[in-house]
Formats: structure tokens, sequence, C-alpha cells
């Protein structure tokens, strides 16, 4: 619903994502202080903001692939984990320059998840859900094996060179970081125009009805084997992004908790929005760090009796959000924000649709 006053006469205008300079203004407005954080934010925000920009990138992915198409995956960390280790194999053992092994890590871990994609062509729910559970167990364990080890380092890794571009040494938190949110607006720009696409209709179509939408002409393995690639490829950049903010990649960096919170993000952000892959990301990462620096302690304190372990409150916290989230608010944040946004618009005539 546009607001009161707001028409189109074009239909450029109307298909738009941004349909008002005052939307725009206020985007322009949001990047800029996005890039102005590393002036006054201190290196401890900043690393979490950097995993929060990485994460995002990773998400996304999981938004075409789960979000879109439907195809729930829980192996997608392992997909990441590909793409770091491209760019540590390229730049460690034959000195590629780490900007080529960009698109190199894009490509390997979109190819890797066509791999894995093939057998899930003819699984749904649950069962496609296994099948990605047993793709990381596959992938994990090809990185952790002995015979492998000269190439992949094995359980100890690999190290990495400081990121440079130029002269212009990037291995520092705030160029880090500027990084970052320069590839998740990136991301964000090329998966909101993935789902305008005729690509992202056909996964819209897969996901609400398969049997629909192969009636209707869609060919059903291409389009899965494509939103697989292009998943995987938003993991392969997001592992490239986190083997330079970490410079050093092993596999113990890629756990299926991971993948599972990845999944989490989506349900809490909202299922099938681009704008809730950030909302959900954010959420649970801001109350991770809330439960891990401040609440637990604080509880620690209280109750001496009871050894409260961080990370074990932590991921029980975050597991009932989710649960919550599925049971009272399905939809997600983005869909409670637009139903707010609607009831504002309609004032005074208002009402809290369900």
């Amino acid at each position: 619903m546009l607001p009161g006053g707001v028409f189109n006469t074009k239909y450029e205008s109307d298909v738009a994502i941004l349909r008002t300079k005052t939307q725009w203004f206020l985007l322009a407005l949001g990047i800029v202080l996005l890039f102005l954080i590393p002036l006054f934010a201190p290196d401890y925000w900043l690393s979490q903001l950097t995993y929060i920009a990485i994460v995002i990138v990773a998400v996304l992915g999981l938004h075409v692939l789960t979000g879109l198409c439907g195809q729930i995956s829980i192996g997608h960390s392992a997909f990441m984990a590909v793409g770091a280790y491209a760019v540590a194999i390229l730049t460690t053992r034959y000195g590629l320059s780490p900007w080529a092994c960009l698109p190199i890590s894009a490509l390997a871990a979109g190819l890797v998840g066509l791999i894995f994609g093939l057998p899930c062509f003819k699984l749904k729910g649950f069962y496609l859900a296994i099948s990605t559970l047993a793709g990381w167990y596959i992938i994990i364990w090809c990185l952790k094996y002995d015979g492998f080890s000269s190439v992949t380092g094995g359980f100890i890794g690999l190290p990495l060179d400081p990121l440079t571009l130029g002269g212009l040494d990037l291995s520092s938190r705030s160029a880090l970081y500027c990084l970052a949110v320069a590839v998740m607006i990136v991301a964000a720009f090329i998966a909101k125009n993935i789902q305008r696409t005729a690509a992202g209709r056909a996964f819209v179509a897969i996901r609400d009805n398969e049997l629909a939408a192969e009636v209707s002409g869609i060919s059903i393995f291409r389009y899965k084997m494509l939103a697989f690639f292009i998943g995987c490829l938003f993991a392969g950049v997001a592992g490239w992004l986190w083997a330079h903010s970490q410079l050093r990649v092993n596999p113990n960096q890629f756990s299926l908790l991971d993948s599972i919170w990845y999944v989490g993000m989506i349900i809490i952000g909202g299922w099938g929005s681009t704008s809730g892959v950030f909302f959900g990301v954010a959420f649970l990462k801001l109350l991770e760090i809330g439960m891990t620096d401040y609440i637990t302690p604080w509880l620690g304190d209280m109750l001496t009796s009871i050894k409260l372990q961080v990370h074990v409150a932590t991921d029980i916290v975050r597991g009932m959000v989710v649960v919550l989230f599925m049971m009272v608010a399905p939809r997600g944040i983005y869909y409670l924000l637009e139903r707010l946004k609607i009831y504002y618009r309609l004032h005074p005539y208002a009402y809290w649709a369900r």
C-alpha cells in the first residue's frame, strides 16, 4: 500500500523498489551512516558488526534457496567453508591474488552446491533437510581428512596473509568492516532483484506449489539447481570475507549449529523477504551479544549455586526465541512491521488486520 497522495503513472514506477524521494533519501542516509560507524565505534563492536555483515551475505543466499525456492538447507555453513578454503588454498599454496580468488570462491561454492543439489531434486521437506545435513558432514570430513591435509591443512587449517589493495592495507578492523558492508550492500541489491526476475518468480512458484509450477511449464529441475547454485554463490562470497576477517581457516569455524541458526534467522526475519534477512541476523546476533556479555554473567552472579555456561544459556534462549516466533509471529519481523505500516497509513480508519 502506497502512502497517501502517492500514485504511479508509469510501469517502471510501479515496479520500482523505492518509489518516493523520501525513501531514496533515507536509504542514502542509512548507507552513509553505516560507513561512518568506524569513526566512533570501538574495535569490539566493529568486529561484531563485521561478523553481522558477513552472515547477512551468507543468509541472503539461503534466502534465495530456502526463502524463495523453498529448498530447506541446514548445511549452508559448509558452503561458506568451501569459499573460505578456496581462497586460503589458492593464496597460500599457489600465490594467487586474493581479489582474483573472490569470483573463484563464489564459483567453487556454487559448483559444490550443484553437486549436492542433484540428489535433492526428488526430495522435499524433512528428507531434503537431511540430505543437506549429509552434505555438511561430507564437506567438513573432506576438510579434516588426513589424506587431504597437505592441501587443506587438516584440523589445523590454513593461515592467510592480510588483505591489501594496491598499497592500501585492508587488514584493520575498520577497513574490513567497510569492505564487508560494501559487499553486503551489493549482495542485498542482487538478492532483491533476483526475486523480481523471471527466475525469481519461478522460484516462488515452486515454493508455493511445485505441481502447479510444473504444470505451468516451469522446469523444476533447472530452477531448483539454479537456486542451489545462486544460494551457494552467496555463501562462497561470505566464506571469502570470513577467511580474510580471521586470517586463518579451519573446519571448526563452520559448525552445523551455525547452519541451523541461519535458518532460524530467516524464520525470525521473515520467510521470503530480503529485508527480513537483515532483521533476523541482527536480532539473533544482538540477542547473543546481550546474553553473552550482560545477562548470563549477571544471572551467574545472582545464582551462584547454579553454574551457568554462557554458550549453553545463550543457545537455549535463542532456541526459545525461534520457537516463540514460529508460534506467535510465523511470518517474522518484516511482516509485523508491514502490518504496522499499513495500520499507520490507514489512520484514522486503521484496524489491526490478522
